[in-house]
């Protein structure tokens, strides 16, 4: 049976103040009232049933998840006790899906991420079931065609296509982000793709991989879906890894009896990691200002401007190319060029004056 994983972990430190310890950013109704990971959860509609949608969080976001998806089974929301990374997430739902149904197929997909059209998206996520159903040694991922030569993305190198798929890809190496020049080059080949970090696979196969790339996460994640109560003993010594390092990157190498492929998505991506980011997503006025909330810009132009605070007007004179976000509590401002460091700023405030802002 098909089933699809929703990664929901994390505190989006990048969009701080607007997230939070208490309110990451997946949860933040922030693109036309409905929050990221709505908007994940509505993707899937028509791709696999509710009751095979799973979402893993951290273990203070479980009911916050359960409220915003109500249609949700309470037993499909995995809560980790803390953040171990992506392969651990994965892992552990991968072992949990296995106790239930061994011969379950799995996608794993972002709860961050912004596609359009999402029609599109759901063929390549058809194609990618079906590739790993077909084949118990394919491990498949998605290559976002791309439209820039960004330096926030990692990047798929391709190779030829699998026999009868043409948009299937073998992948070569997993690149990491790049410089300017190297992201040029990467554009101008036609031989990359940007990597969506999203995946397909059997679970048996991605654990067989875990037993011989690292077993003792294996090990650690099968005694933990037969004794799930031993969660807060066990999670907790799981190796911290992301699934590339752990196991896509050695795949693509020859490192075991496994293969990576990589399906196309011709689609409009956005990973919402920053404010610049989120910029790109709202809507814009004559002077290239994104605005919410009570605001008046004189002057001013290609800024983001966020004012969550209800009762107060937020007034900026002659500002260019910066992120002013009002809060409650907080309030940032950043050149939209440094804005990506707002997660350094978050460590020097919580350095400085502990947890009460974080």
């Amino acid at each position: 049976m098909r089933h699809v994983l929703i990664m929901a972990g994390g505190s989006g430190k990048r969009l701080w103040p607007l997230s939070r310890a208490d309110m990451p950013k997946q949860l933040l109704r922030i693109l036309g009232g409905r929050s990221l990971l709505r908007l994940a959860y509505d993707r899937l509609q028509g791709v696999v049933e509710p009751a095979q949608i799973w979402v893993c969080t951290g273990a203070d976001y479980a009911d916050v998840v359960a409220a915003e998806l109500p249609e949700l089974d309470r037993g499909n929301i995995l809560g980790e006790p803390e953040g171990r990374d992506s392969m651990n997430a994965i892992a552990w739902t991968a072992a949990v899906l296995a106790e239930r149904d061994p011969d379950a197929v799995m996608a794993v997909v972002a709860s961050d991420q912004i596609m359009r059209p999402a029609s599109t998206f759901a063929e390549a996520l058809g194609e990618g079931f079906a590739v790993a159903e077909a084949d118990p040694h394919a491990l498949v991922t998605f290559g976002v065609v791309p439209t820039t030569a960004h330096t926030g993305y990692g990047y798929l190198h391709r190779g030829e296509a699998l026999a009868g798929r043409p948009d299937v890809r073998q992948v070569l190496a997993f690149k990491e982000k790049p410089d300017r020049s190297t992201a040029e080059r990467y554009l101008d080949s036609g031989e990359y793709w940007w990597n969506s970090g999203m995946f397909v696979w059997r679970v048996a196969t991605v654990l067989d991989q875990l037993r011989q790339l690292l077993p003792d996460t294996y090990r650690l994640v099968t005694e933990l879906a037969a004794e799930p109560d031993q969660l807060a003993v066990i999670y907790p010594k799981l190796a911290r890894i992301s699934v590339d390092y752990a196991v896509m990157e050695p795949v693509s190498q020859g490192r075991t009896n496994a293969y990576v492929v990589a399906v196309q998505l011709p689609i409009t991506w956005h990973d919402v990691g920053g404010y610049p980011s989120l910029r790109d997503q709202l809507p814009w006025d004559e002077h290239g200002n994104a605005v919410t909330g009570t605001a008046v810009l004189v002057g001013s132009r290609d800024n983001l401007v966020l004012n969550e605070t209800e009762g107060r007007l937020l007034a900026a004179v002659g500002l260019r190319d910066t992120v002013v976000v009002q809060t409650d509590q907080i309030t940032v401002v950043a050149p939209l060029g440094e804005a990506e460091r707002v997660k350094e700023l978050v460590a020097e405030v919580t350095a400085r004056l502990g947890a009460t802002y974080a």
